[in-house]
């Protein structure tokens, strides 16, 4: 088959041309695995010409060698400093000189999910493809080995209460020590880590450099139900029971540790408040067509809402105009995907902006601010429009995958549009 024949490889090649107009920076590094997750942590250190970010990535193996956490360094160029020949000219086979491995945690299954704690940023929990989540100081967790027979890694602590796998729905609360989890038992289900993670950081364990239970068992020995036995346990602060099928993503309400909601595979968008009990504060039946992959909260209006949904479609609530019956109209529907649409996520920087990936292979950004502006030019004239769909600013492919994000600290020293993950 040539290369004009297959439609991704044809839209990869045209992306490509256009990196050095698209991008103000760009690098590129290739793993040895699939990376189920990324996520950007804190950031570092700042310099003249770039910044230095933490990075969390993923990797999902074949058996042969144990899955692992890596946490990474990334050099972030500063706008206007990278030249336009050095973009053009990435090898997408290669590894970037701006990503240093800093340490590798030899996870306990795949990691699914990668959330960091943002009180602490040493902090971050994993979701992996069992019941379980896991928490993690990744500065006293001993560097690992990747080697076939090495030993997993221990959790400083076991977050225990699901009776089913929870592989994607994970969260941690902006506004203290909280987390947040769903999975296939239909639960949403929280928990406090405030003293756990005090008595972790304090611990002899952790000063001395180990795991929290300062033990370590055997890859590929059975030995992952030890490590839960070694590990730490902390019980559920509540237990919310709404959805009648898998809940597939939660979210936080950016300032309250009180409020949350949750999407799943039976289309309901369900938000929760903590002081009333565990029944639903308020939902929607049928916030889309199929199932709810996806949730973010908005950090600049507390009462705005996204959802991402396998209609190919994200969509925007306002809280305040969700009904008693459990029937909400969203303000926006954006219509830019041709494929389950597996992640969304506010800009920390620009109120009206927010990214989307899909299974389509694209990464779009969004702007709704424009989308009022589209609609009116397009009453104004009678011929049909082949302009990108309302809102649409910037997409770019080969993005498929169940993350995207923006860096809290890198996009406050350059333009939104062009440091995501």
């Amino acid at each position: 088959m040539k290369d004009n024949d297959n439609p991704v490889e044809e839209r990869y090649t045209q992306w490509k041309s256009l990196v050095p107009v698209l991008y103000d920076w760009l690098a590129n590094h290739n793993l040895v695995w699939p990376s189920l997750s990324c996520r950007w942590g804190p950031q570092l250190e700042q310099a003249t010409y770039k910044n230095r970010q933490r990075l969390y990535l993923s990797e999902q193996t074949d058996g042969s060698v144990p899955n692992t956490l890596v946490i990474a360094n990334c050099e972030v160029v500063k706008p206007r400093v990278a030249a336009a020949e050095h973009i053009s000219q990435f090898n997408e086979e290669a590894r970037s000189p701006f990503v240093k491995k800093y340490k590798t945690i030899i996870h306990p299954g795949e990691v699914n999910r990668i959330r960091e704690l943002p009180q602490n940023r040493r902090i971050v929990a994993t979701h992996t493809d069992g019941p379980e989540v896991y928490i993690w100081n990744v500065e006293t967790q001993p560097n690992c080995q990747v080697i076939m027979g090495a030993t997993f890694s221990c959790p400083d602590l076991t977050l225990t209460g699901h009776t089913e796998n929870a592989e994607f729905a994970l969260a941690l609360s902006p506004a203290g020590p909280l987390v947040l989890s769903g999975g296939k038992d239909k639960c949403v289900i929280l928990w406090n880590i405030q003293d756990h993670i005090t008595s972790a950081k304090d611990s002899p364990a952790a000063k001395s450099g180990t795991s929290a239970a300062g033990k370590q068992k055997s890859y590929g020995s059975g030995s992952a139900n030890s490590i839960l036995t070694d590990s730490p346990h902390v019980a559920p602060q509540g237990i919310f029971k709404g959805h009648t099928d898998t809940v597939e993503d939660v979210q936080f309400h950016p300032s309250s540790t009180h409020e949350f909601c949750s999407v799943g595979d039976d289309s309901r968008l369900i938000l929760w408040d903590a002081r009333i009990g565990h029944e639903p504060a308020q939902k929607v039946e049928n916030a889309h067509n199929a199932d709810v992959h996806c949730v973010d909260w908005s950090q600049h209006e507390e009462n705005v809402l996204l959802t991402g949904s396998a209609d190919n479609s994200a969509r925007m609530f306002d809280r305040r105009k969700l009904t008693a019956s459990g029937r909400g109209t969203p303000l926006h529907i954006f219509e830019g995907h041709t494929a389950p649409v597996l992640c969304v996520q506010w800009c920390p920087e620009r109120k009206s902006v927010f990214g989307s990936s899909a299974e389509d292979g694209f990464l779009n950004l969004w702007d709704y601010e424009k989308v009022t502006k589209k609609r009116e030019e397009t009453k104004s004239t009678s011929r049909r429009s082949t302009s990108p769909p309302a809102g649409l600013f910037f997409p770019t492919c080969r993005a498929q995958g169940q993350s995207c994000g923006f860096p809290v600290e890198c996009t406050r020293s350059m333009d939104s549009s062009q440091c995501v993950c």
